[in-house]
């Protein structure tokens, strides 16, 4: 065994050598040689030509650059504003947070400014690393109605994801771990083109107040409705609903997932963490009064911040790879870019859109929720709802952690 080591190890060191003065496609070309003619495994192989070499060796401690220091205050303000995005949504979001920040905060310096113009999601999401908290789940509250599943189709191909105006709709029960007695519901809708998304809240689920918040979300959103898909709880599968979606000059194509088949509505299913749970958390919301509070946040500021302020991603293609799937997805965009960018509205609804865009400021949003907030929060009880890790100073209740998978947009481009 000696004898034969010898001639490996005089190979080695010739080896190394050659590693040493190679450049990056060199190095791969005698990597792959090495690992060929040896059997070695690459990491192995690379550990080996590194040994007593002049290359400096990779420490294992992982971390942003130093040189991104100055710019980890600016990062960390907009990010807690910005109802902390991935890194890859916060990158899309700093050129629509910075002409805001002056005002809030401090002038940013020609050196900060660079970085921030530089900065990738990689480094942004090792910046604020030790500031993500774990979360909780909450409970399932859909009922099935069968009254009109057979008047109501499943819907049975996948939807024009390019035109505006295909909503998907789903309630949210802020049981705080008990679905027993009474307490308050959101409801989310979202365009499945623009990703444009409104949240209301009711006393209960019945059919009148889901009816009425359906009513003034369709009045107030900036494009017309085409198409109208739900789940099959009884709040959407009722005649009342049916009746004003389809008694009219245009009727909306109305259609139902599957049953237990959550992710037929995945979109409005990831809208459902970031509207109602990221803002509410999982506390019980059982006080009567705090139904129009919550809807008075949700049009006047919840509603603006994230349509015109947080970028989200969509997928546009997925494969699988062996026993994994991949996926890609484009450049985050908000839901004012996309409609925009659609063409699909008129002249006048366009400068409407432009002008309220240049009225809002993303800080001020961010600062008036937290103080509106505050009294509907302090009505929330918690019962039988699981442990909870303590949230870092300046966390909302129900903030999310990493929303790098939950934000992003169709994780199933074939919905059914």
């Amino acid at each position: 065994m000696k004898m034969k080591s010898v001639p490996r190890d005089q190979q080695l060191h010739r080896l190394r050598q050659r590693y040493a003065s190679r450049g990056k496609q060199g190095k791969g070309r005698l990597l792959d040689e090495l690992c060929e003619q040896w059997g070695y495994a690459r990491k192995h192989a690379i550990k080996l030509l590194r040994l007593a070499s002049s290359l400096p060796a990779r420490t294992n401690v992982r971390g942003a650059s130093p040189r991104y220091q100055p710019i980890h205050d600016v990062l960390t303000h907009i990010w807690q504003n910005a109802e902390q995005l991935c890194g890859k949504r916060l990158v899309s979001a700093l050129p629509l947070w910075l002409p805001h920040y002056a005002r809030h905060f401090a002038t940013l310096l020609p050196s900060q400014q660079k970085l921030l113009r530089h900065v990738s999601a990689a480094t942004v999401d090792r910046l604020l690393a030790d500031q993500r908290a774990a979360n909780v789940r909450g409970l399932c509250g859909t009922k099935p109605g069968s009254l009109l599943r057979t008047q109501i189709p499943i819907q049975g191909a996948v939807w024009d994801q390019r035109r505006v105006g295909f909503l998907e709709a789903d309630s949210v029960a802020h049981c705080g771990g008990s679905l027993a007695g009474d307490f308050v519901w959101s409801l989310t809708y979202t365009d499945l083109a623009c990703t444009w998304t409104a949240g209301r809240a009711v006393w209960n689920k019945g059919a009148a107040g889901v009816l009425e918040q359906t009513r003034d979300v369709e009045r107030r959103l900036p494009f017309a409705v085409l198409g109208f898909d739900f789940d099959n709880g009884s709040e959407w599968l009722n005649w009342q609903l049916i009746h004003f979606l389809q008694q009219r000059r245009r009727p909306v194509l109305v259609s139902r997932s599957r049953p237990y088949h959550k992710d037929d509505n995945a979109h409005v299913e990831q809208k459902n963490w970031m509207w109602p749970r990221q803002l509410l958390g999982y506390g019980r919301l059982a006080q009567p009064h705090v139904v129009p509070l919550i809807n008075a946040v949700y049009q006047e500021l919840w509603e603006p911040l994230h349509n015109f302020f947080l970028p989200s991603m969509k997928l546009r293609a997925k494969w699988r790879d062996g026993s994994r799937w991949v996926r890609r997805h484009d450049v985050a965009q908000t839901a004012y870019q996309r409609l925009l960018a659609s063409r699909q509205i008129g002249d006048q609804q366009r400068h409407r859109l432009r002008d309220w865009y240049h009225s809002l400021d993303p800080f001020a949003l961010a600062q008036q929720l937290n103080k509106r907030l505050a009294p509907i929060l302090r009505t929330a009880t918690i019962a039988d709802a699981p442990a909870r890790r303590p949230l870092p100073p300046g966390r909302r209740a129900g903030a999310n952690n990493n929303d790098k998978n939950r934000s992003h947009e169709d994780p199933h481009p074939c919905k059914r």
